[in-house]
């Protein structure tokens, strides 16, 4: 059986996970947690990285630098993970979800000004698969309308759009560590803050609402509670793992490249025969393999489809139940708009194995696989 996913490893990840053990420092920012935030700060640019427990986590500390309260309403993707609604929800917040575009599965820029009222305090764009959502659209709304902008960029790591990493360009931006990314600390997420001015009460929130980040760097003498807070600090040693990675991250994302260039070049006949659709990657954005995915005639095909691979030794699985759909979504949450696509086009996708220390030649007999199941159909 080919795995639709195996959590990446690079071999020095045990020598720093064993130094941690070894130097009795496995709490959080410790070496390792600096060393990732710095290496993700110098990569992408942004003012500040905070390494947290989770994207969840993440996002949840965004929504508290935005200053989210109850009766403000967020404008978001109904397709997209449940954690992109949930950190707003939590702040007594209503998502608004609106439609999305059928070529990139991200937010139809086109119809977030339309759901904006005077309650709207955000825009959340998620960058599907590693594709960056249209942006300069986005941000120039969000200006005019005086609103933040709070990047999902869980799938988006060493992805950028005209040149900006993905996470950078919106006030705050959300990455994941999560087993399944690109790169991954098992659970793990980073807050990518865009502003020097709003990162001191970033370090407090993220420390239990204390200022022991400014004693540890030897600015006050005694730390003490000064705000509302969390503890969003991931050990050490998760960090050690993720650095292992950090270090090789170009070699991982060519390697996740070349699969992906592979699923394409031989799964373009059957697009351009109308047995399927690929992914679309618009002008000026640059993805990061994220995911390879295919999308069939309906969900009763996407279902044989999906059966057909697993008999045939190649596990494939589909993506988000649209959260409007969803109890919790009917719940806390409205639909803004026609949903035109989120369902339907959610329906139709299967995302097919992809991961570091995939082969070429996996990907060749997924994809005859693929082409065997249309051939039979």
């Amino acid at each position: 059986m080919i795995n639709f996913n195996v959590p990446p490893y690079v071999d020095t990840a045990m020598n720093y996970i064993r130094e941690c053990v070894e130097n009795q420092k496995i709490c959080g920012d410790g070496a390792y947690t600096k060393k990732c935030s710095e290496w993700i700060e110098k990569r992408t640019g942004t003012a500040k990285c905070l390494l947290t427990t989770s994207c969840t986590h993440a996002t949840e500390l965004a929504a508290l630098l935005a200053d989210v309260k109850p009766g403000d309403e967020i404008i978001m993707p109904a397709y997209t993970f449940v954690s992109t609604a949930d950190a707003f929800v939590l702040r007594g917040a209503t998502p608004v979800f609106v439609d999305i575009r059928p070529d990139t599965m991200n937010i139809d820029e086109k119809l977030i000004e339309a759901a904006i009222t005077e309650k709207t305090r955000a825009i959340v764009p998620v960058h599907y698969a590693g594709v960056a959502c249209e942006m300069d659209a986005i941000m120039d709304i969000a200006k005019r309308h005086h609103l933040f902008v709070i990047e999902d960029a869980a799938q988006g790591m060493m992805a950028s759009y005209k040149g900006k990493a993905l996470g950078t360009i919106g006030d705050f931006g959300c990455f994941s560590f999560h087993e399944t990314k690109n790169y991954s600390m098992g659970e793990g997420g980073a807050l990518l803050i865009r502003e020097e001015k709003d990162v001191e009460e970033a370090e407090i929130i993220r420390e239990k609402g204390t200022n022991r980040s400014k004693f540890f760097r030897g600015q006050i003498d005694k730390y003490t509670w000064v705000n509302y807070g969390s503890s969003y600090l991931p050990s050490d040693m998760n960090a050690a793992y993720l650095y292992a990675q950090l270090e090789v991250a170009d070699k991982i994302n060519d390697a996740r490249l070349a699969c992906w260039n592979r699923y394409k070049e031989n799964l373009t006949p059957l697009a351009e025969s109308g047995k399927l659709t690929l992914p679309t990657v618009p002008e000026g954005c640059v993805h990061n393999a994220h995911m390879f995915y295919v999308k069939v005639k309906d969900i009763e095909e996407r279902t044989r489809f999906i059966d057909y691979l697993k008999v045939n030794g190649v596990y494939s699985v589909f993506h988000y139940i649209p959260l409007h759909t969803a109890p919790a979504g009917l719940k806390f949450g409205r639909f803004h708009g026609e949903d035109k696509y989120t369902t339907k086009e959610s329906e139709r996708l299967a995302r097919l194995p992809m991961y570091y220390g995939l082969t070429l030649e996996q990907v060749d007999y997924i994809c005859g696989i693929v082409k065997k199941f249309f051939d039979e159909n």
